[in-house]
């Protein structure tokens, strides 16, 4: 919880007072912010924890063991999570030890993992018995088989954010903010050493800290910025950073809980602090826009390079009016799925649209993409590269080198010539076109798609394409009016 709202308020103002696209700084900053309230959770955990208890301390051992071997056996509903953080919550309390170090390990414990898409798979079918013979008991299966493909730490998450966001953080900052101005205290805060001790620890020191360390380590060559990302916005966002609020009254709480007068000071500074934070990470994003040329913190949206019908495959009329490029892994599961869209797709725009592929295999998680992706080029070398993705897109468990060749010879290719050519330098260049234009268009996983050259961001079924392809027709008929 700790984690989560201190959070919230930074990516809030980044939000407000960033550049309007800066999904990669606000990654790079959620890090930063998440690993920072990490340490200041654990410092409070193990520093500020009096008086321990052994057996509440035992039983939260225990919840925290219960949590690990709920992991290990894949349990997929979120009630036995709930049930037992709820224990170890209270049993924390009692134990002396603070109950943020609680929150925060036991959301390191519950289940995070990507979508899987065999268990999608299996609630389609699942919704398809539905479909065919509705009933309360059919409805509940889909329920659960739409509950198992997705991660119990995501569910959770989705559960609790409208009420996180809408009510627990309003009640977290009004009742922890809270300072009686009476009696002078506004004005003895702002001439006391406690006061402008947490504004410039805040506000100078985060800036400072995160911004210093983070150009250090690029200049020594420790690590990177994220593509799209800009020293200028790192320095504005390393400014938003001193929005420290929940964890900052969490520490004055703990420190100067037997003195409300310098309690009151330190709460001052802190509110102080935010709106220097703010003000000072508006400033340093506007200079970095029109000085440094940082407009935007992200990944680029602009298919780079433009579709070229002389290389690219084009499923369609080359000089169809709407044009949808997808990247492609032959060994994504996704992208099966997604690629066969073209058919709805088809049906509804007929030939005003053309479809093209590019390949991006992801031979980190894939180790088959790369050899399938040349060997769909050595197919394409014999004007059946079309052929061949519907074909190998249906055998996805099986692209070994073998298996690719055998499939040459299933669907008729000269297997001879399949075989020179999937080990050609030429086939070889052609797939880094395509990863190269990649890296270029901001496409970091599959299937990416882009609707008249903008990539689209969020959902890629066949109904959210439909509906971007529609409205960039519309926008062309507006332009010619």
């Amino acid at each position: 919880m700790v984690v989560g709202t201190d959070t919230a308020f930074m990516l809030g103002a980044l939000a407000l007072l960033g550049p309007a696209r800066s999904g990669q700084l606000r990654v790079f900053l959620l890090t930063v912010t998440v690993v920072d309230d990490f340490l200041a959770v654990s410092i409070i955990g193990f520093v500020y924890s009096e008086n321990i208890r052994l057996i509440p301390l035992l039983v939260s051992l225990a919840c925290l063991t219960a949590l690990w071997l709920l992991g290990r056996a894949r349990q997929w509903r979120a009630a036995p999570y709930i049930l037992v953080v709820i224990v170890l919550w209270f049993s924390t309390i009692e134990s002396g030890v603070h109950p943020s170090l609680a929150g925060m390990v036991a959301g390191l414990l519950i289940p995070a993992y990507p979508t899987q898409r065999h268990k999608m798979e299996a609630a389609r079918e699942l919704f398809r018995d539905f479909w065919q013979s509705p009933s309360a008991a059919s409805g509940r299966a889909v329920s659960r088989g739409l509950a198992k493909g997705t991660a119990v730490n995501e569910r959770i998450h989705e559960y609790l954010r409208v009420p996180t966001a809408l009510i627990v953080v309003p009640i977290f900052a009004l009742a922890n903010a809270g300072v009686d101005l009476r009696g002078g205290l506004l004005i003895e805060a702002f001439s006391a050493r406690v006061t402008w001790g947490v504004v410039l620890g805040l506000v100078l020191g985060k800036l400072l800290g995160i911004g210093a360390a983070t150009y250090i380590a690029v200049r020594l060559g420790a690590g990177r910025l994220p593509q799209g990302v800009g020293m200028g916005s790192v320095m504005g966002g390393s400014a938003l950073s001193g929005m420290g609020f929940t964890v900052s009254l969490l520490i004055i709480g703990l420190a100067f809980g037997t003195s409300p007068e310098l309690a009151g000071q330190a709460t001052v500074g802190v509110l102080v602090a935010m709106v220097l934070a703010a003000v000072l990470g508006a400033v340093i994003f506007r200079v970095a826009a029109t000085k440094l040329g940082e407009a935007e913190a992200d990944l680029p949206i602009v298919l780079e390079p433009p579709v070229d019908p002389e290389i690219d495959h084009i499923r369609g009329p080359e000089d169809a009016q709407l044009t949808l490029v997808e990247f492609v892994d032959f060994e994504c599961g996704f992208c099966a799925h997604a690629t066969g869209g073209w058919d709805d797709l088809h049906v509804h725009f007929g030939d005003d649209l053309r479809y093209v592929v590019r390949h991006l295999p992801l031979v980190d998680i894939h180790p088959h993409a790369l050899v399938a992706a040349h060997a769909a080029e050595a197919a394409a070398r014999q004007h059946m590269f079309w052929e061949w993705l519907d074909f190998v897109f249906t055998r996805q468990n099986a692209l070994a080198r073998t298996d690719l060749i055998g499939y040459a010879a299933e669907i008729g290719l000269d297997v001879d010539q399949f075989v020179a050519d999937l080990d050609s330098d030429a086939v070889a260049e052609r797939v880094q076109r395509d990863i190269s234009s990649a890296q270029s268009s901001g496409a970091r996983e599959t299937p990416t798609f882009f609707v008249e050259g903008c990539r689209i961001i969020g959902s890629y079924d066949a109904r959210t394409l439909t509906k971007e392809l529609e409205h960039s027709r519309r926008g062309a008929r507006t332009s010619l009016q």
